[in-house]
């Protein structure tokens, strides 16, 4: 062995050691992969090539030897597993599955050891440990670094697919039962809430798995539709399965009749055939499952066989993951362009040679950001490897950054993409909040935002215009009567009239709506204007600090930061929307048409009562509208503030609070329910 080869393969595997512990934290801990399965494979494959070509450079901390990755700085708690969480190897195709079957068999000291298998579909999603006490579900844990998991029990108690008391018929339970399984984000659910993050400006989730992964981890502003959208499928059962259960199979069936969810995509295979069969059935079917998966896992059914085969430092060996070939396709960006939506987000988009991926013809891919853009250093007239993440939005997964050093030779020209520093609509200058990847154009106004500014503005929580509707919204806009926001209060009864399915009565319906809501509240203005971060608290806070509009417009960010309940973020989205000219235009047009709004008094303020001086922190599902507890408060002299502090007196918890209980707890600050809080009244 020369000394210049093992010089270069220890080189190689410090290299190939750093790259593969950061996608490690990448993919458990941020849950943002850089990188495609197929390509982690590649890198882990070559890494324990090498380790076995030269084991005097075999780590202990080599990810070869590891699962996961560290669980430090997560925000959450952790504790151990009841037993190890491991990984599984892979098989790439069949003749890699045909080997791993001789393996087991030398293993076992047979050349036909007659093996039955159990396939099931390896789900694309968070893997979980489940933990029950005398039946009762106690503790959730992730995946980790499979020796211990992040404590994330408050955001698994919302999901329907886990039991909080095991489905058995004879007592007693099982002192203790470890669960394994995955958490998934169905597909229908994954596009229902990516619509509804692009109605509100927000990035759309890159995949399923992410965006199950990352809603585990939520500790703020934690969203509850999309935890109750996750599905909980179980495949383990690690700790407490009875003496009768000695198959893979049965253990399935027992999950299921304990009331999990269990892929019934399962099947019991008869021999190395059958497993390698029920893996191609399930690719050519992959496209019409609800959840997405990525392979097929092949286990040895019989648990005593498993048992005699073991397992190494981080999978087992009798299982092994028969993973589907990627759907990645070469295509060139032939430009890039920055698209509006209808909060006012700037999106880039990559146009590409039309290219099939996975069936469809794909010409188009978002970039997200500018972020994104910088990080994956794309370009027009680059090279690049596209997939459908979530096989559902097209993405960029590389750029060949080999074909562009080749191009450059030939004196072609890479300029870097920059978002436009003037909305692409209306030309208004955007903006880009410091804690936010996302560029906006502040425009009330801008075209592309308008149909969705009208509806806000129009919505119960602002101005509440009755009889303003969508499909009326659109009428609106579409025929021209309305270009800008204020021409709303312009509006006459006979141009009214002339619109489709509008009669005499429903225009002079609608105008007497118009003028009603006209005479509004500064707190129910600055919700209309839509202001980014500026929901009923803050405005009500605003409201309450400024007592009219002009002194708002004004003040400096720091003097905005300066209140109490209102942070950096909500400061600046506030001075830069109401310093722009254009909105200021706008709210003078509005004024001029007759929307007015009273100014508070100088001393108006919480009222004095029992709880004068006392601050609240409303959380968790209450039996009725936050702003019904929120007024009873403030009508007793207590100030409720969004978030927990050590100045918080009080915390009211509903159902389902999450971390803002857990903070409270930390603190120390008294919690009530809702019965205390009456007492307290």
């Amino acid at each position: 062995m020369a000394d210049s080869d093992r010089e270069q393969a220890k080189e190689r595997v410090e290299v190939l050691t750093r790259d593969i512990s950061h996608h490690n934290a990448l993919y458990y801990r941020e849950d943002q992969p850089e990188i495609t399965d197929a390509e982690y494979d590649r890198l882990l494959r070559e890494l324990r090539d090498l380790e076995v070509e030269y084991p005097e450079l075999l780590r202990p901390d080599s990810p070869t030897q590891k699962v996961g990755a560290s669980i430090a700085g997560t925000g959450f708690e952790t504790a151990p597993h009841r037993s190890p969480m491991l990984s599984l190897d892979n098989a790439m195709d069949e003749g890699e599955m045909r080997a791993f079957n001789q393996r087991l068999g030398r293993l076992l000291d047979s050349e036909n050891p007659g093996i039955t298998f159990i396939g099931e579909p390896k789900l694309d999603g968070s893997g979980v440990e489940l933990i029950y006490l005398d039946g009762q579900f106690a503790q959730g844990l992730t995946r980790g670094d499979g020796q211990s998991g992040e404590d994330v029990t408050v955001n698994l108690k919302p999901l329907p697919s886990i039991p909080s008391k095991l489905q058995i018929s004879q007592e007693p339970f099982p002192p203790v039962v470890s669960v394994r399984g995955e958490v998934v984000l169905p597909l229908a659910d994954f596009r229902r809430l990516n619509e509804a993050r692009l109605v509100r400006g927000d990035e759309p989730f890159a995949n399923p798995r992410n965006a199950a992964a990352g809603s585990l981890r939520q500790i703020h502003d934690i969203d509850y539709d999309r935890l109750r959208s996750l599905e909980f499928r179980a495949y383990a059962l690690a700790e407490g399965k009875p003496e009768e259960v000695t198959t893979q199979w049965a253990t399935l069936k027992l999950l299921d009749a304990w009331g999990f969810h269990v892929s019934p995509e399962s099947r019991r295979c008869n021999n190395v055939d059958e497993a390698i069969a029920f893996h191609q059935s399930l690719q050519a079917d992959r496209a019409n499952l609800p959840v997405e998966i990525d392979g097929t896992v092949i286990k040895v059914d019989s648990i005593s066989v498993q048992n005699e085969l073991g397992h190494v430092a981080r999978s087992p060996r009798w299982a092994i993951a028969y993973k589907f070939p990627p759907e990645q396709v070469r295509s060139v960006i032939t430009g890039i362009e920055a698209q509006v939506g209808r909060t006012g987000a700037l999106t880039p988009v990559a146009k590409l040679e039309p290219v099939q991926v996975g069936g469809v013809i794909v010409s188009n891919s978002s970039l997200h950001n500018q972020d994104e853009i910088d990080r994956k250093d794309v370009r027009t007239g680059d090279a690049v490897i596209i997939q459908r993440a979530g096989d559902v939005i097209p993405q960029i997964v590389r750029v060949l950054l080999e074909e562009r050093d080749l191009k450059k030779n030939k004196k072609k020209s890479y300029e870097p993409y920059r978002l436009p520093e003037n909305c692409p609509v209306c030309n208004t200058a955007t903006i880009r909040l410091e804690a936010e990847s996302v560029t906006r154009c502040p425009n009330l106004d801008c075209p592309a935002q308008l149909k969705n500014n009208l509806r806000h503005l129009a919505s119960r929580g602002a101005l509440d215009v009755d009889g303003l509707g969508e499909k009326l919204i659109d009428q609106l806009v579409d025929t021209g009567l309305v270009k800008r926001l204020s021409d709303l209060f312009a509006l006459k009864q006979e141009q009214l009239e002339e619109l489709e399915r509008m009669g005499e009565k429903s225009a002079a319906n609608l105008i007497e709506s118009l003028q009603k809501s006209s005479q509004t509240t500064l707190t129910r203005l600055l919700i209309a204007l839509g202001i980014r971060h500026v929901g009923a608290t803050v405005a009500d806070t605003l409201a309450r600090h400024f007592r009219d509009l002009d002194p708002l417009i004004e003040a400096t960010a720091n003097q905005i930061e300066g209140i109490d309940g209102i942070g950096q973020t909500i400061a600046e989205s506030i001075f830069r929307f109401l310093d722009s000219p254009e909105n200021q235009a706008e709210i003078q047009r509005l004024r001029d048409l007759g929307v007015t709004w009273p100014a508070l008094e100088a001393d108006a303020g919480p009222q004095e009562g029992k709880l004068t001086g006392l601050s609240f922190v409303l959380t968790g599902t209450l039996s009725g509208p936050r702003d019904t507890f929120k007024q009873k408060i403030e009508s007793a002299g207590g100030k409720v503030v969004g978030s927990v502090s050590k100045k918080t007196d009080y915390l009211v918890a509903g159902e389902n609070a999450g971390s803002k209980l857990k903070k409270a707890t930390e603190l120390g600050v008294t919690i009530l329910d809702e019965d205390g809080l009456e007492n307290l009244l």
